[in-house]
């Protein structure tokens, strides 16, 4: 088998959610001629998200996945080469950067922008994965709204989990936080504000052990949840489950190559998106772990291209 062509760019994009596209829009009109290379989940968590009500510039409703398609059909329309392949390494210490796909194509840029995401964490239950979109959700910003007067049930005992919590009570007339331990990771000031919400009831030492819901139309009516110290199961009613234990961001690939924090987060420079490589960008989900939203991650990719243009033009 002959090897195949390594293909060069000036701008190589890796991942494709919301910031992966924009940053391919810029960076097209900006005649740099990017390519983005799209990953295993072409567009992203957007894609698993339904009902998206909060992106700017849409007064109805849209769908997640039209969305992300929109934005790949602008980034194709201005100029994007779109390549359906996966990297699985990358070498940042060589001039210019490599990068290898799943089938040993070899991929070199003069700049990366890496927007390769995360994934939010959950429980791996088959009853969960069946009511995704249907009741059970990853992001309370996202999905809030449509538990008006109902009941919800949070899993998760970090900052995440407590503020999920706390932002719920503002549409939900109940919130019961479910935790496995007897206490507690999350700051003590969130802890205190917690605690001092009426709305807020928390179920200790207590795992989900199954989502229980209605097939036809899909929607969540409870959950079975097992005390971790008595082994004893019980039956809680709820209209909508929220999991907050944390997201994993995309960056396996980039290890020891660049400067991460302790959860695998891309650190940039303030008010960048610059890695501690030159000609190396970070935008969305892979480096914010604090706002992850597709409007944020769309502000960075605009910021990645503008940079990466920037630091072409001056080398």
């Amino acid at each position: 088998m002959s090897e195949k062509p390594t293909k060069h760019t000036k701008v190589l994009i890796i991942g494709s959610g919301p910031a992966g596209y924009t940053a391919a829009v810029y960076a097209a009109r900006a005649m740099l001629k990017p390519m983005l290379v799209a990953g295993m989940q072409p567009g992203g968590q957007l894609t698993i998200t339904t009902d998206v009500e909060n992106y700017p510039g849409f007064a109805d409703v849209i769908q997640g996945p039209w969305l992300m398609e929109q934005m790949r059909e602008q980034a194709r329309a201005v100029g994007t080469d779109l390549v359906e392949d996966h990297i699985q390494s990358v070498n940042l210490k060589s001039k210019p950067f490599e990068a290898i796909g799943d089938g040993g194509q070899k991929y070199t840029a003069d700049s990366i922008i890496i927007s390769t995401g995360a994934q939010a964490r959950w429980l791996n239950i088959e009853s969960e994965e069946k009511f995704k979109g249907f009741g059970v959700s990853a992001c309370a910003t996202c999905d809030g709204f449509f538990f008006k007067d109902k009941t919800v049930a949070v899993v998760g005992g970090g900052n995440a989990a407590v503020e999920e919590a706390m932002f719920l009570t503002k549409f939900a007339s109940k919130v019961k936080l479910i935790h496995r331990r007897n206490e507690l990771r999350a700051e003590k000031l969130l802890q205190k504000k917690l605690m001092e919400n009426k709305k807020i009831e928390i179920i200790w030492d207590s795992v989900v052990e199954e989502v229980i819901g209605d097939e036809e139309p899909k929607n969540v009516k409870g959950l079975k949840i097992k005390n971790t110290k008595t082994n004893e199961m019980s039956e809680l009613k709820i209209d909508g489950l929220f999991i907050a234990i944390g997201h994993d961001p995309a960056t396996s690939l980039f290890k020891d190559q660049l400067e991460m924090d302790n959860t695998g987060y891309l650190i940039t420079k303030s008010d960048s998106t610059e890695t501690n490589v030159p000609g190396v960008y970070a935008a969305g989900d892979v480096k914010d772990k604090i706002f992850r939203q597709a409007v944020t991650a769309a502000g960075m990719g605009c910021m990645a291209a503008l940079e990466a243009e920037k630091y072409l033009a001056s080398n």
